[in-house]
């Protein structure tokens, strides 16, 4: 049996997979979250196979959620399921750990194939996120070789930037603090010789 934390504070939403879960074969629902804070001490208390987690939560978010539960029981699987698509949600959560990354679109077949797919260690996403994180993973960063005085990390971080990143969604991504993200930064409108975020990004984006 595969034993599952739903995490979500959406109780209509959260009771509808619940009732997909518990109808499904060789999967037993060990509990239920209603915050990122709930779903951390739960996870490390019950230790499922897969926390089913949603991002936007109260309090503590999903992400955070994942990244602590992942720093303490690396072998319990995390799948994202959420109705955010956007490049900053997905990279920060399977940076945070996440295993996969569905839609709440999705459809009770899909959701029930995704748990086992993160159960038995394969990555998962929704089809559109999927094709989006393929683009963007082998976006090159060459296409900034038109700012030759920024170093590679500098690159990484306008390509990031570009991409509507904060700075902390940056350092997650990177594994950088956010004093470093914002000292690169700073490094990045000096040498593009702009005085605003704003301006780098759409010289950036004029130029790619």
């Amino acid at each position: 049996m595969l034993r599952v934390l739903v995490a979500d504070d959406h109780p209509m939403f959260r009771q509808g997979v619940l009732s997909v879960l518990e109808s499904a074969e060789g999967i037993e629902v060990v509990g239920e979250a209603v915050s990122g804070e709930e779903a951390v001490r739960l996870a490390l208390e019950l230790r499922p196979n897969v926390v089913l987690m949603d991002i936007r939560m109260p309090g503590l978010n999903g992400i955070e959620a994942t990244a602590r539960i992942k720093s303490q029981y690396s072998d319990i699987q995390i799948l994202v399921l959420t109705m955010f698509k956007d490049d900053a949600s997905v990279i920060t959560a399977m940076k945070a750990g996440a295993r996969g990354y569905i839609l709440k679109d999705a459809d009770s077949k899909d959701i029930v194939d995704a748990i086992r797919s993160v159960a038995s260690g394969k990555a998962i996403f929704s089809g559109d996120v999927a094709s989006r994180m393929i683009e963007f993973a082998t976006r090159p960063i060459s296409r900034f070789d038109h700012f030759p005085d920024l170093t590679y990390r500098e690159k990484e971080v306008l390509s990031l930037m570009a991409e509507g990143l904060s700075n902390s969604e940056i350092s997650r991504a990177l594994e950088l603090s956010t004093k470093t993200v914002s000292n690169y930064v700073g490094y990045i409108l000096n040498k593009l010789q702009v005085t605003s975020r704003e301006q780098a990004i759409s010289k950036a984006k004029g130029r790619s």
